[in-house]
């Protein structure tokens, strides 16, 4: 359900040629306003938007009408006629009657934020669930703005037939046929959420640890991930390069087996009508034994996209000190010049919650897993055990399910002390 093909559109596609229009001053993001119109510029050209000019205007009273000053209103317009633009991108929310406003003082065709990042996931959401959990979102968006210019939504239906009732108009009948739609959607995501739910269960009975990537959009998760797993998931330098979670197996120093999960980037003022219907996705999250926080610590805006990705993860219920442990991985050190790069080297070994690397090179990737391997193993006990020289297949079950610190032979024996969890401590007895 695209924002640029409804009938009343004028084919509005990619390669169309936008500007993007900034009201500044309107929250008090650490941003500066140049970083803000340069991630509405990447947002733009994700859905393959010609982005023809941009303008920052400072709004220090939202007008109810426009959002922007009659001047201001008039400066758009003026730029989009010059550039030949058919698209204004505003990069904030507006009401649909400021939108219908907009579009009807400056001649082009308005969307907001949201439906630019809405337009994004469309485009990217690859399996079913995606795409029902996209669709949702733009039907939720959609329902308030069936007040657009849309001049057939004011006739009236008759009172016959299997549509509408008695003097029903067509707007009430669209945003009846929208609400039916969306409870569809809605038992369908449900029943997704009970079989990830099931698959979450049938995970923690085995002793398999889940290790989740979050961040920001464009931090390299995936980058991570495929460097990590040897997958070949989509990892590009785009906004939003990945929409559905991915899990693999990964090996861990002293951990056989693991779980690496790479879920949606975050961004910042993300659509609320997408947390909502992103929630069965981001509920593996929620269960995971360990969460790391990808930055790309390269980036001028690091610590707001840090802050925009903390203030996510608190709407789904993860909150620092609650739940599971939280690793920072400062990605791109690669980015830095060397004198930055040693700093930032120097900063985080200050700290035990924060790893430094680069997800391209592969540099500081080892010592993750080393770290990651340190945090799952914190209920990890030393044991000693002495086996029989010929059960080889007990000695490798222990190597592969714990960390053999010490092994010694004697005399027909074998002396072993091997860190592991009280879990598998128990597995290995039972057997």
């Amino acid at each position: 359900m695209s924002v640029f093909n409804r009938e009343d559109d004028d084919g509005v596609a990619r390669g169309a040629r936008a500007v993007i229009a900034l009201p500044a001053g309107l929250d008090d993001s650490l941003r500066s306003s140049e970083a803000r119109i340069e991630e509405a510029r990447g947002l733009a050209q994700a859905i393959g938007l010609d982005v023809v000019d941009t303008l920052a205007l400072r709004v220090r009273g939202p007008k109810p009408s426009t959002l922007f000053g009659s001047g201001q209103v008039d400066a758009i317009g003026s730029a989009a006629r010059m550039a030949e633009a058919q698209l204004i991108v505003v990069d904030g929310p507006l009401t649909p009657v400021q939108q219908r406003n907009l579009e009807t003082a400056t001649g082009a065709k308005v969307i907001d934020r949201t439906g630019l990042i809405l337009e994004i996931f469309g485009e990217r959401a690859a399996t079913a669930e995606g795409r029902l959990q996209v669709e949702l979102a733009h039907l939720d968006y959609q329902a308030g703005r069936l007040v657009r210019s849309w001049t057939h939504l004011e006739r009236q239906r008759g009172g016959f037939g299997f549509l509408g009732g008695p003097g029903e108009t067509q707007i009430e009948a669209d945003r009846r046929l929208i609400r039916d739609r969306m409870a569809k959607i809605r038992r369908e995501l449900e029943q997704v959420r009970k079989t990830r739910g099931l698959h979450r269960s049938r995970r923690q009975r085995a002793p398999w640890p889940v290790i989740a990537l979050v961040g920001y959009t464009n931090a390299g998760k995936s980058t991570l991930f495929n460097r990590m797993t040897g997958a070949e998931v989509m990892a590009e330098d785009l906004l939003f390069a990945t929409l559905d979670p991915t899990m693999r197996q990964i090996s861990l120093p002293g951990i056989d087996k693991a779980i690496l999960s790479d879920t949606v980037g975050f961004v910042s003022e993300l659509p609320t009508q997408l947390v909502a219907a992103f929630r069965a996705t981001l509920e593996e999250v929620t269960a995971a034994d360990l969460i790391l926080h990808v930055r790309d610590i390269a980036h001028a805006d690091s610590e707001a996209q840090a802050r925009d990705v903390t203030d996510v993860l608190a709407e789904i219920g993860i909150e620092p000190g609650k739940g599971a442990a939280i690793l920072e991985v400062w990605n791109k050190i690669d980015l830095l010049g060397a004198g930055e790069a040693d700093a930032l080297r120097a900063q985080a070994a200050r700290r035990d919650d924060v790893i430094v690397i680069s997800a391209i090179s592969g540099e500081g990737v080892d010592g993750l897993k080393r770290a990651v391997a340190d945090f799952l193993g914190k209920g990890h006990r030393l044991r000693s055990v002495t086996l029989d020289s010929s059960d080889g297949a007990a000695i490798a079950w222990l190597h592969a399910h714990g960390e053999v610190t010490s092994q010694q032979e004697q005399g027909g024996k074998v002396a072993i002390e091997v860190r592991i969890s009280d879990a598998e401590w128990d597995r290995f007895n039972a057997r």
